[in-house]
């Protein structure tokens, strides 16, 4: 069979649906990380990447970082460099809901195309190693006295610990509007500036600050979970009198204008890679939840918790 003969047969036989689209998708994924390396997405990004391969459900997977303005900077690159690739895919989270609602930039979700949400994750807020402080009691207590005076350290501007911190400082009696916040681009950041003590205290995803915990880096204050988190000897705020609750779920969205048969290959790899070994070693590993949502149910949840999210931070005076 002559060479245009078989591509032209080949066409014929996805256009049909004879030959499985996803098989034509799977071939080389694009991961477009809106943060700087080190930080949750970053893990998220590259531990869907690996199970992807090792499913079989991608050849192969290679990864773009891009930081900033709680990643709006890499969703803006995303929108543009990307239209109608159906092998492309972004990792994303409440934390660009939040950045989208403060920072207002010139791009949103309704460019880009739901997949799935794959994960949700809690908070633990943390001192470092050298602190004067010993408990969220300390810290609240010179909250009250100053609040200029504590530096809270994390993620972009709208990071769930961002909108946890000025949370807390309402439930304290504190004007939110005076918390002094500290945003870093990435988790690598931030992780630096903690363990230098260039800030009070430290916020992130329980999972990006384990190991400094555990070797006795950096000091746990108290999680953002209802209830105490599996294995993990903190306690929550609500134990400590303090009435917050938040969590951090990431997701993955494909590129602007894929069709429907285009989106739902894309949804099936990420079902496949979810499956394999490597991805249920990496969530029990960082303590991730699953928390597996696709199609419409994904994107209804996006609409809804942008909502709850900007109704919560209107009320903390954080926009």
């Amino acid at each position: 069979m002559r060479r245009d003969t078989f591509l032209k047969s080949l066409a014929a036989l996805a256009a049909t649906g004879a030959f499985p689209l996803s098989a034509l998708a799977a071939a080389n994924v694009k991961m477009m990380i809106p943060a700087n390396p080190g930080g949750g997405w970053d893990t998220t990004g590259r531990a869907l990447g690996k199970a992807l391969m090792d499913s079989g459900a991608a050849s192969t997977v290679s990864y773009d970082n891009k930081g900033g303005a709680a990643g709006a900077l890499g969703l803006a690159q995303f929108i543009n460099g990307s239209k109608g690739d159906p092998n492309a895919l972004m990792v994303m989270g409440a934390v660009m809901l939040g950045g989208l609602i403060t920072g207002k930039p010139p791009v949103s979700l309704s460019q880009v195309t739901p997949i799935a949400r794959l994960t949700s994750e809690y908070n633990v807020f943390v001192l470092p190693a050298n602190s004067p402080f010993k408990t969220m009691a300390d810290v609240v207590a010179q909250l009250k006295k100053d609040p200029g005076s504590v530096k809270w350290g994390g993620g972009s501007r709208g990071s769930t610990e961002h909108i946890a911190a000025a949370m807390i400082a309402r439930e304290v009696g504190v004007d939110p509007s005076k918390i002094n916040y500290v945003a870093f681009r990435g988790g690598g950041e931030a992780t630096a500036a903690i363990l230098g003590g260039n800030v009070t205290v430290g916020g992130s995803g329980y999972s990006e600050f384990a190991e400094y915990i555990n070797t006795g880096k950096m000091k746990a204050l108290a999680v953002t979970s209802d209830t105490r988190l599996k294995g993990v000897n903190v306690p929550t705020l609500k134990e400590q009198g303090i009435n917050v609750v938040i969590g951090n779920w990431r997701g993955v969205y494909g590129a602007p204008g894929i069709s429907a048969a285009e989106r739902q290959a894309l949804t099936e790899m990420i079902l496949k890679a979810v499956k394999s070994k490597s991805w249920i070693e990496a969530s029990e590993k960082n303590n991730w939840t699953p928390a597996l949502l696709t199609g419409a149910a994904f994107e209804k949840f996006v609409d809804d918790d942008m909502a709850s999210l900007r109704a919560t931070m209107v009320k903390s005076g954080m926009v």
